[in-house]
Parts: structure tokens; C-alpha cells; sequence
């Protein structure tokens, strides 16, 4: 009886707090007065009578004595648009001097008055308070309850530029920049397909941040659309400043070292993706925006892979698979065979690594954690000082360290190279979260390593397969098409194949039986055309 009764009791609790959340999702209405000074004065106040609020009050044509105002925030809207679309054609329109009644005044104003492409109509002052901190400009008339919403967003931006994490040797140079327009219009400009779909959404109780959910219909799975919208629609927060605020508030398995969602600030990628049928989640104010769902090859591949031709994608795409295998077990072999294994080494290459370990204080296993460490604090610092500064700090603090420390006998110098190659392999992974779980990885299997040897480094990677294995994005599968085992998958996984060969969709992504290229389109010489030529 107690159990149920407290059963009954926690549910009712649990009701109760959801009506709270819904009531503070809903904020009571607040609409406006017909008092022109009372609903300037009902602005101020709300919003703290901030310093940057502009009100400019002023008469509308000379001899209607028709009282107006104008509210806009200072930075966000653009002033001068407001001086010649609002306050510049209704003070000298002389066409509303026969104009007595302001309700009529105000239809003809929201008609053909405001020579503007944004004039919406709103009542609540909520509406309006949004409204005026996205940068738009509050139309107010004396005697009517209702305000104009006039667009005059204006702040200063980035202008379009190279993206600086993702560099290509050939390929589009543009960039995301922090204007959710301006990269909606550079997908646009890839995708001019009407089936292209952008659906907004409001996170953030303060901040109220947009986003955009873009996918291709009929090519995107409805069942992967609904999981994303159903995912941010759960998102209760105060602030999204970036997108990563979002990656973190919808991903599977937010306690795996591995990325389960793809970010990007190349408007191709994103373009790709979503021709693939992934869906994309644009973030205002950020030029990085997400990919959904993601697969663990995906972090391997490169935007360039596919404007080089395919020998050279499929080759540059094997190093990096080769990079990231290095990055993540090199410094735990290591451990292994100079700790347990020293019969695996070629006899001169042992005598050698015997040679510079003479004097060495510590064991492997310290050596790797002491340089790994160092390197990790000389990555980090040149990452965070200013360009010119970061590199220096980079290249000569690595190449000091590594020599004073050799020469103190500290550290072997097989060591410093082990660490060298492995902070180098972890460099060449397109995708830096990608990079990063490598590392993450990189000093469990090292301890594994001095404990065990080389059954602890397969029982490690034993543990990290089977982490893959159970791993899932938006319901696809971590490791497809591994899982699926289709033989047609994999034609850009390891390698990549010639487009005449990729002529399907992946269909663990897109709708299955989507065909991207027509038939026979494998190109070479037409056999009249070699028939003319020998006949010349």
C-alpha cells in the first residue's frame, strides 16, 4: 500500500513539474496599450533601460499631427535602412496628410507604406521583445495597439573566407562563417533543388539561438528527420553559444571517446552529406554546423578525396587509415616489445634501442608517459598563443626538449622518434575530434602495455571493437557497412571507387535504390573516333 501510494505520489510529482516546464515554455501573452508613451515606456522597462535602445519618436506628414515611433537596438539593426525606409518615407509622404483615423492610417502604413520586404504585424509584447534583440526595428503608432516588425537586421560579420581547420590543396575555398543565412545561402548555391528543406528551431530560454535542421526529401530517411527533431525539441537550456553545445545534448553515447556526430565548416562537405542523405544542424552565431548520423569511416575521409582522381584519393585515404592505426597503438608497441618481447626485435635494431636505454633512469613506460605529456602540453600551447607564436613554440620547444632530454639522459632517442611519428600520424586525421579520441586511447593502451605486453594491447583493442561495434547514430550503425557486410558498401571506405562505379546512394544513410549516376558510365576513347585518327 505504501509503494503505491508513493508510486502515485511520484507520478503526480513528475506531472506537476512537466506542467511547470510547459508553463515556462509558454510565457503569459502581454499585449500592447493604445497609449503611444505607455508602450515605449513598457519596452524600457522590460528591457532594463538598457543603454543601446534607440527610440525615436516623431510626426508622420506635415499637418496630420499623428504621433509615431521607432525602437531598434544599436549594432544589431542597421540604422541608415531605418532612416530611408521608415522614418524617411512617412515623414515626407505627403499622400497620408488626408488620413485622420490611425487604425486606417496604420493598415495603409503596413500596405504600401514602409518600402521594406519584412512588415509583419504583431500585439504581444514577448513577440516584440524577440523581435528586437534579433536586430529587427519596432514600428509603434499612437492610438493602436498593434506594432510593425520591420527587418533592418545589420551587425557587423565575418565576410566569407578559407576555412582554417579543414585546408585542401584543390577544392572550393569558401567557408561557414557565424551568419546562419549566409550558410544556408552557401548550400543553396551547391544544392538548387526545391526538394531542399530547412526547418527552424528556437533553443536557449535567453539566448534563443537558431537553428536549422537541413535534409533533402526524398532522399533522407523520415525515420533519421523524426529522431533529430524529436532530440532537439527535448533540448531545455538556457544558452546554445555554439554547436557544440548541441552535439553534446543529442549525441548516442555522450561517455565514448569517439565522435558520434560529424562537424563541419566546409559548405561542400556539408553539401555531400546531405545529397548522401544525412541531415545537417546549422547553428547561428558558429561557422562549424553538425552531420547526422555519422559512421566511423567518415572521420577518415577528406572533402578532397573526391577532386583528386580515384588512385590518388583511394592512396591518400589508405595513409590516413594507416595514421590513425599508428597514432593510437605505436607508443603501446613499443612498451611491449623493449618490456616483454625483446625477441621480436631484429638483433641490431635491439642492440641499438639497448644502447640508447643505457642510462636511462626510468622504464618504458615512463619514457612514453613523460614525452607523450610533453607533447600534448607543446600541442595545446600552440594552439592557444597566436599564430606566429604557436608555431615557434611548436617546432623549437619540441625540437629543444627532445634533444636536452636525450642528451640528460632522460629519455632514449628510439623513444623521441616513436613519439615524433605518433604526434605526426595524429596530424594527418582530417578530423580533429577524431585526432583526439585516437590520443585519448593512446595512454590506456600504453599502461596495458607494461602490464601485460602484447595480449594486453589486443585485449585493449578487443574492448575498443567491441565499443564500435555497440555504438549507433541516429540509429545507423557506428561501424557500417562493416555490420551490414554489403559488398556494395564499400566502395568508399577503405579505398574510393571511380564515380562510374559509386552509382548508388549508401543505403544505411539514404533511401535504399537511390541511383546517383546513369549507366555505362565508365569513360574512354569512342571506337570512331580511334578509327579516324589511324585513318589520318
Amino acid at each position: 500500500m505504501f509503494f503505491s501510494k508513493h508510486f502515485h505520489n511520484t507520478k503526480k510529482d513528475k506531472i506537476a513539474q512537466q506542467d511547470q516546464i510547459s508553463e515556462k515554455k509558454l510565457p503569459q501573452q502581454i499585449k500592447l496599450s493604445l497609449n503611444l508613451t505607455s508602450n515605449i515606456e513598457t519596452i524600457k522597462k522590460v528591457m532594463g533601460y538598457a543603454s543601446d535602445i534607440t527610440v525615436r519618436e516623431f510626426t508622420i506628414a506635415p499637418g496630420t499631427e499623428i504621433k509615431a515611433a521607432v525602437i531598434l537596438v544599436r549594432g544589431l539593426a542597421e540604422r541608415e535602412l531605418i532612416n530611408e525606409q521608415v522614418i524617411g518615407a512617412l515623414m515626407s509622404n505627403n499622400r497620408f496628410n488626408s488620413v485622420r483615423d490611425n487604425i486606417d492610417f496604420f493598415k495603409m502604413i503596413k500596405e504600401y507604406g514602409i518600402p521594406n520586404i519584412c512588415v509583419n504585424e504583431e500585439f504581444d509584447v514577448n513577440n516584440i521583445l524577440n523581435e528586437l534583440i534579433n536586430g529587427n526595428t519596432i514600428f509603434f503608432l499612437d492610438k493602436v495597439d498593434r506594432a510593425l516588425i520591420v527587418g533592418s537586421t545589420g551587425w557587423r560579420e565575418r565576410a566569407v573566407s578559407e576555412p582554417t581547420t579543414e585546408n585542401v590543396v584543390r577544392g572550393p575555398k569558401d567557408g561557414f562563417t557565424e551568419n546562419i543565412e549566409n550558410n544556408t545561402a552557401l548550400i543553396r548555391r551547391r544544392i538548387k533543388s526545391p526538394n531542399l528543406r530547412i526547418e527552424p528551431f528556437k533553443i536557449g530560454t535567453e539566448t534563443k539561438t537558431t537553428i536549422l535542421v537541413v535534409y533533402l526529401q526524398g532522399i533522407a530517411k523520415e525515420g533519421i528527420i523524426e529522431e533529430v527533431r524529436s532530440r532537439l525539441k527535448r533540448i531545455e537550456i538556457d544558452s546554445i553559444l555554439e554547436s557544440g553545445y548541441i552535439e553534446e545534448l543529442i549525441e548516442d553515447t555522450p561517455l565514448s571517446p569517439f565522435p558520434q556526430i560529424e562537424h563541419s565548416e566546409r559548405p561542400d562537405k556539408v553539401s555531400a552529406a546531405i545529397l548522401e542523405g544525412r541531415v545537417a544542424i546549422l547553428v547561428d552565431t558558429t561557422p562549424y554546423d553538425l552531420i547526422v548520423p555519422t559512421i566511423f569511416s567518415q572521420f577518415i575521409q577528406s572533402a578532397e578525396d573526391y577532386y583528386e582522381r580515384f588512385p590518388i584519393g583511394s592512396l591518400t585515404r589508405f595513409i590516413r587509415i594507416i595514421a590513425y592505426f599508428v597514432s593510437v597503438i605505436l607508443p603501446a608497441l613499443y612498451i611491449a616489445l623493449t618490456s616483454f618481447h625483446q625477441e621480436m626485435i631484429p638483433t641490431t635494431l635491439a642492440l641499438s634501442i639497448a644502447a640508447s636505454r643505457e642510462g636511462v633512469p626510468f622504464p618504458s613506460i615512463g619514457e612514453a608517459f613523460m614525452m607523450e605529456a610533453t607533447f600534448e602540453i607543446l600541442r595545446e600551447a600552440g594552439v592557444r598563443l597566436p599564430k606566429q607564436a604557436g608555431q615557434a613554440v611548436s617546432i623549437v620547444g619540441g625540437l629543444v626538449i627532445g634533444q636536452a632530454a636525450v642528451q640528460a639522459g632522460i629519455v632514449s632517442q628510439a623513444m623521441v622518434i616513436v613519439v615524433s611519428l605518433t604526434g605526426i600520424s595524429s596530424f594527418a586525421i582530417p578530423a580533429f575530434n577524431a585526432a583526439a579520441s585516437g590520443r585519448m586511447l593512446r595512454f590506456p593502451l600504453m599502461l596495458l602495455a607494461s602490464v601485460f605486453g602484447l595480449p594486453g594491447i589486443l585485449a585493449g583493442l578487443s574492448i575498443i571493437i567491441i565499443h564500435l561495434n555497440s555504438l549507433r547514430s541516429f540509429g545507423v550503425s557506428y561501424m557500417e557497412p562493416f555490420i551490414s557486410a554489403n559488398k556494395n558498401e564499400f566502395k568508399d571506405i577503405v579505398g574510393r571507387s571511380p564515380w562510374w562505379r559509386m552509382n548508388r546512394l549508401p543505403s544505411y544513410i539514404g533511401r535504399r535504390g537511390m541511383i546517383r549516376t546513369g549507366p555505362n558510365m565508365k569513360p574512354g576513347a569512342n571506337k570512331d573516333s580511334r578509327r579516324s585518327n589511324n585513318n589520318k
